[in-house]
């Protein structure tokens, strides 16, 4: 224990350096803003009447558990690195690099994701009139370039600028969800939608599809409430705030899915929905006809947009952490630890996941349609998310003997339940919930692109060992000579 707790005050002394610019209401805003991604209830209404209690299912046997063992870790061990400390205490060295490892990389996939989210997201308000521009085969590309420039611009600047792109987001996507909630209600009174039950439900019917869309329910929808403790070095009062973050954000974040899935499934007929950009869709089909239209769709669309730009920043920021706290332990090169003498950000780490992310963005683009980009994109990424939750939910499990307060039984219980629903997704996410040319194909890229990746954290982690052992010696050797 008193190693654990040496290594930990090594971590805060080098996080001293950092400006602590997140505080309580920041992070509420931060978890809205990460967790509630504005696809997921396009994936949900694909249930149809279903979705509500497959909602209930993944709020009990997933997000609450995930909440609960989160509260717990933060409060123990409020550091920068989050997960990586975490996972590193609780199951030692190599988990906590390979799960850094498999969290770094879902990052940057998802970045690459949300660059082609933004961009369709775009063509949906700039409207049928630029369908000469937002048609052509360029547009995508071009416009996630800018957008990933911009936004490695801002992480540059640091939190003290991001927090307020992030915080605006929030606004902004609380501001949509209301609307959206609200949509259904208007189509009644103008007598474009028959009727509106938002909390009509019918029994579940399982089957693989029910089954991989309740998956992404659970871990793609309802996951991340950890992800602001990467930042817990640039939190005031890690400890207590990010734990009060999560039981503040927890019951909005539900009540937004839930009625957002139900406004997609009353106006978007089943077989047209929209995985991308659904909530600009269904705000589309909602006003269709209306006077004020033409202001209010844009405007609404505008702000899923300011949503992606503060979620961006968000985990671009994290992200440039991860190889930084690496490098701390001596992992990675010391290259990624060098903070920028104005903005005491990360410099040399931002610029090489910018890098990484542009390449990636640009080659999941090709030779594929816009929404099996999407998809594949999007479940390579989940699949290493999930990964990352097999480990917060094995800590309490099996790492209970390292952590100086052993977790509570309750505690193990539902990291059980959350453990189960975790490796369900991962077995289920390699088949596509569209259609495809290929499933087959489609399956195979997704494993050999997981397969690939998780090697190449084992041979970081055996490399970075190496060095340490290296120098580790040369050292001893200087202090005989």
């Amino acid at each position: 224990m008193l190693e654990v707790k040496n290594r930990i005050a090594q971590v805060e002394a080098k996080s001293a350096n950092f400006r602590k610019e997140l505080a309580l209401r920041d992070l509420v805003l931060i978890q809205i803003v990460y967790v509630v991604g504005a696809g997921w209830v396009g994936t949900a209404a694909k249930l149809g009447t279903d979705h509500l209690a497959f909602w209930i299912l993944a709020i009990v046997l997933y997000y609450l558990p995930q909440a609960a063992v989160v509260i717990y870790l933060s409060r123990l061990l409020p550091v920068e690195g989050g997960l990586y400390q975490w996972a590193r205490e609780g199951l030692g060295p190599f988990w906590g690099f390979l799960t850094a490892w498999n969290l770094w990389t879902y990052s940057i996939t998802m970045l690459a994701t949300f660059a082609v989210v933004m961009a369709r997201a775009l063509a949906y308000l700039l409207g049928p009139a630029a369908t000469t521009i937002t048609g052509g085969g360029w547009y995508t590309p071009v416009t996630s370039v800018g957008v990933l420039v911009g936004i490695t611009i801002v992480t540059i600047f640091g939190l003290r600028v991001g927090k307020w792109l992030q915080n605006i987001g929030a606004t902004a996507h609380l501001l949509t969800f209301a609307a959206l909630m609200i949509v259904p209600f208007i189509a009644l009174e103008r007598g474009t939608l028959r009727e509106y039950h938002p909390l009509a439900a019918t029994l579940p019917a399982l089957s693989l599809l029910s089954l991989n869309i309740f998956g992404k329910m659970a871990l793609g929808a309802l996951s991340g409430f950890e992800y602001v403790a990467i930042l817990a070095g640039e939190t005031l009062s890690p400890a207590r705030s990010i734990a009060r973050s999560v039981i503040a954000a927890c019951p909005l974040i539900a009540l937004m899915f839930i009625f957002g899935t139900s406004s997609t499934l009353a106006l978007v007929p089943n077989d047209q929905i929209d995985l991308v950009a659904p909530i600009p869709q269904t705000l589309t089909y909602g006003f269709a006809g209306s006077g004020v239209a033409g202001l209010i769709v844009p405007l609404l669309i505008g702000m899923i947009l300011l949503r992606y730009v503060g979620v961006t920043t968000l985990v671009f920021a994290g992200n440039t952490r991860l190889p930084m706290v690496a490098g701390w332990d001596g992992l990675l090169p010391a290259w990624f630890t060098r903070l920028h003498p104005r903005f005491r950000t990360p410099i040399h780490s931002i610029l090489f996941v910018f890098a990484i992310t542009l390449a990636l963005c640009l080659a999941g683009q090709i030779g594929v349609g816009i929404q099996e980009a999407f998809q594949l994109l999007d479940n390579v990424a989940g699949i290493l998310y999930a990964f990352t939750y097999l480990t917060l939910f094995a800590i309490p499990l099996f790492g209970a003997r390292r952590l100086e307060q052993p977790p509570p039984r309750w505690l193990q219980v539902v990291s059980m339940s959350g453990f189960v629903v975790t490796a369900l997704y991962c077995v289920l996410s390699v088949f596509p919930i569209i259609d495809v040319e290929s499933p087959l194909t489609f399956a195979v890229k997704i494993l050999l692109a997981l397969l690939a990746a998780e090697l190449i954290g084992v041979g970081l982690y055996m490399h970075g060992r190496w060095n340490q052992t290296s120098r580790q010696a040369a050292d001893s050797d200087d202090a005989a000579a």
